[in-house]
Order: C-alpha cells, then sequence, then structure tokens
C-alpha cells in the first residue's frame, strides 16, 4: 500500500512504484533486512511479477496505431540523434568512474519508458503533430532498448544472448500467427464469449501459459524473462488485445505480483553502498541527467522541450538493468542503486514536463 499511498499525494504526481520501492528499501538488506531478498520462494514470485510488468510495458506499446506511421521516420530520427548522444555521454560517464560499461549506460540514457509516458500523454488529454511523434518515438526507443540491454549488459555472452533473443522472438511471433488464425476464423470470438457467458477467464488462462513458456524458454535459452514478457506483450497487442484480458491482466500485475516485483527489488538494493561509495551518487546523477540532456536534442528537430523531456522517463530499462546486475551479479557494489536514483530523476524531471506539457496551447491534427 505504500505506492498508492504515496501516488495519492496531490500535485506531487508520485509514481506509483517510488512507494513500492521505498518499501522494499525499508524492509530489505538496505533498512531492518525484514526480508531476504534472496529466499527462493520471493525471487520466484518476483521473477513472475517481472514478467508480468514486462508483459504490460509491451501491451502499451501502439503497435496498432495506423496514425503512427507517418510520424516513423522522423521518430526513428530523434531516436537515432539521441543514442548518439547518450553514447558519449556513457562512454564519458564509464571513463569518469572506471566501469567499463559505456554500452549499457548509453542504452539506459536512450531508453523511454512507455509504461510510465504513454499513460502520462494520454491523461494530459492533447494531441496533434508533436504528441504523435513523441509517442512513435518512445515505443521505438523502448522496445530497442529492451532488446539491446541483455546484449550490452553481458558482452561475454552476448552472441548467447543474441540467439536466445531470436528464439524468443519466434516464439512471440509464433503466437501473434495464432492468434490471428483464430481470430480470421472467428473462433477467437467464439472463445471470448463462451470464456463471458461462464466466466472462465479462458484468454487470461491461456495468456498466463503462453507466457509463463516464453518465460521457461528465455530461462533455458539464458536470456532474461524480461524479453519473453515484452516481445508476447507485443505479440499480444499486435494481434488485438481485448479490454477483458487488458483488465485482468492489470488486476493481477498492480493488485499483487507487480507490487511484489518492486518491493524485492527494493530489498535486493544495498543503497547503502552508495555511501560506501559516494562516487556512484555523482553517476546516478550523471546517468539522470544525460538521459534528459540526450533526449533534449529532440528540440533540434522541432519538438517541443516539455515533450522531449517527459520522453526521457525511464522504467523498465533501469529495473532491468539493476535486476540483471544483481541476479548475475554483473554490476559494481553501489551500481544498481546508482542506475535506479538515475531513472527517479528522469521521473521527476518526467512529473514537471508533463505538467508543463499539459499547459501548451493544444494542436490541431495534422
Amino acid at each position: 500500500m505504500a505506492g498508492p499511498l504515496l501516488a495519492s499525494v496531490p500535485r506531487l504526481r508520485i509514481p506509483v512504484i517510488i512507494g513500492e520501492l521505498a518499501a522494499g528499501l525499508l524492509i530489505g538488506r538496505t533498512g531492518f533486512g525484514i526480508v531476504d531478498a534472496a529466499d527462493p520462494t520471493f525471487s520466484l514470485l518476483a521473477d513472475i511479477g517481472f514478467a508480468l510488468v514486462m508483459f504490460v510495458v509491451g501491451t502499451h506499446v501502439p503497435i496498432r496505431d495506423a496514425t503512427l506511421r507517418s510520424s516513423i521516420p522522423a521518430a526513428v530520427l530523434r531516436a537515432v540523434l539521441i543514442g548518439a548522444v547518450a553514447a558519449v555521454f556513457g562512454v564519458g560517464l564509464a571513463t569518469l568512474f572506471h566501469t567499463g560499461h559505456a554500452a549499457v549506460y548509453a542504452v539506459l540514457m536512450a531508453s523511454s519508458s512507455a509504461a510510465l509516458a504513454l499513460p502520462v500523454i494520454q491523461a494530459l488529454g492533447i494531441n496533434g503533430p508533436s504528441v504523435t511523434g513523441v509517442t512513435a518515438q518512445i515505443a521505438i526507443a523502448d522496445a530497442t532498448s529492451i532488446v539491446l540491454l541483455p546484449l550490452v549488459i553481458d558482452p561475454d555472452r552476448a552472441l548467447t544472448a543474441a540467439i536466445g533473443a531470436v528464439v524468443i522472438a519466434l516464439g512471440a511471433g509464433a503466437v501473434f500467427a495464432s492468434l490471428w488464425w483464430f481470430d480470421r476464423r472467428g473462433l477467437r470470438k467464439r472463445l471470448h464469449r463462451y470464456s463471458e457467458d461462464h466466466e472462465f477467464a479462458l484468454e487470461f488462462r491461456i495468456s498466463l501459459i503462453a507466457l509463463f513458456s516464453l518465460a521457461a524458454l528465455a530461462v533455458a535459452t539464458h536470456v532474461s524473462i524480461m524479453l519473453a514478457g515484452f516481445a508476447l506483450g507485443l505479440a499480444v497487442k499486435a494481434a488485438g488485445e481485448p479490454r477483458r484480458l487488458a483488465r485482468q491482466l492489470f488486476g493481477i500485475t498492480e493488485g499483487l505480483f507487480g507490487p511484489l516485483f518492486f518491493v524485492w527489488l527494493g530489498a535486493s538494493l544495498k543503497v547503502r553502498e552508495l555511501g560506501e561509495h559516494p562516487a556512484y551518487i555523482l553517476l546516478g546523477l550523471g546517468l539522470g541527467v544525460g538521459a534528459v540532456l540526450a533526449h533534449c536534442v529532440g528540440r533540434l528537430t522541432g519538438q517541443p522541450i516539455a515533450l522531449a523531456a517527459l520522453a526521457a522517463a525511464q522504467l523498465g530499462v533501469p529495473v532491468a538493468a539493476a535486476t540483471l546486475g544483481t541476479q548475475k551479479h554483473l554490476l559494481s557494489a553501489g551500481e544498481p542503486s546508482a542506475l535506479m536514483l538515475g531513472a527517479l530523476l528522469t521521473i521527476g524531471v518526467t512529473s514537471v514536463a508533463s505538467v508543463i506539457a499539459a499547459r501548451r496551447p493544444r494542436e490541431q491534427p495534422a
């Protein structure tokens, strides 16, 4: 309940996950040590939450929105410019702090969070070419960063990760093809009606079976379940996600497994290490500021500065990096906490940018 309680504070616009992470910090390694993040049962439940969170993130990518097609070229150009600037910042930060993780930092700073930014944009109730363009940009950056992260965070296994990613993509493609085939023959609609009439939640059960199957495939091919969840989310979104299924996924994810995952993540972090390694505080600040500055390059293409800063919102990719770095011991002590500090800074900037964007004059649709 810590997340909703903090989020309910008027005008602060605190994301729900901040309270959940804070609760984990309080009862985990940083705080009183009430829970053990390494406990197998806790870790298993957190992995389920991680897969579900990334599944929902994938379903937030507006892959079927026809209005985005005309915005894709400009969005790709901005994403490339942002990636180039982020790469320069990444090399600078890695050199300055002697971590050797320039590629990881570049991917993080170039990333956007569709799960965080797109709902904010929808809540603003604005439209027009600029909003359509930033939506496409966020979707491209989010999808690209999630694919690249496993490759750059563990370079020694990059080839294995790439092969595993292809296998996961083929699995998600098979799911999409099956859904499309069922839809074309009217079987999906019949299944939906039968499930709704008898309250069987068949679509929900099938979705979970597909998710856990892809997650098992990811584990077998030594790929993060992050990719399994995200790829399946894209497949379901591309085929058309029924509203009833979306509500069911929202309930199980936001009501239990999502908060549990973020509490686990907070419990697994040892923020005290930032005190033992104060340079990593500066690293976290550098990552957050670098991400915002990199995204503000979009202003050179005519993008409003408020929307450019809003697109800098980070969530899924830093969380995944901190999770992978913690689980596989790929990051130095205190580095996962620095990544989360940078992400929190971008979320704060996004909160301010969303207020500014909401006050901008409404654009006329192109």
